[in-house]
């Protein structure tokens, strides 16, 4: 891209590359707003997923705010970035919670294919936005 812009600014006049620039600004921030709105759907779809008693069933378990007829058999989902800083350590536990504590009730949402890969990943940045 930067060997483009140098290609162009040689080439064109001061006010195309002003245009040029403008142009590609205005595409990243509409793309910035839709990245956005994206982000907000998956969050949504990753909460339906963690509520449906025949997928995630989290609440079942697990306290969160917002959530109906919660159980209180696993530790309650806030703060979860503050005691899981790496995505991925929390996608682990949830995948197979075994590898940390071989005797949990917590079962296994990855190692089974309770979830699919991408449902596994919904849920981790729902409940890791909790």
């Amino acid at each position: 891209m930067k060997d483009l812009l140098m290609s162009m600014q040689k080439t064109q006049s001061k006010p195309m590359g002003f245009v040029l620039v403008s142009l590609l600004g205005i595409s990243a921030m509409l793309h910035g707003l839709s990245g956005r709105a994206s982000d907000e759907a998956a969050m949504t779809e990753g909460r339906e997923i963690a509520a449906d008693r025949n997928r995630g069933n989290c609440y079942s378990c697990h306290m969160a705010d917002g959530a109906e007829m919660t159980g209180n058999g696993g530790p309650p989902l806030m703060q979860m970035q503050l005691r899981f800083p790496e995505r991925e350590v929390l996608k682990a536990q949830i995948a197979d919670p075994r590898t940390r504590n071989p005797n949990t009730v917590m079962p296994p949402y990855g190692a089974h294919g309770i979830l699919t890969e991408r449902e596994l990943d919904l849920v981790v940045d729902y409940i890791h936005s909790l």
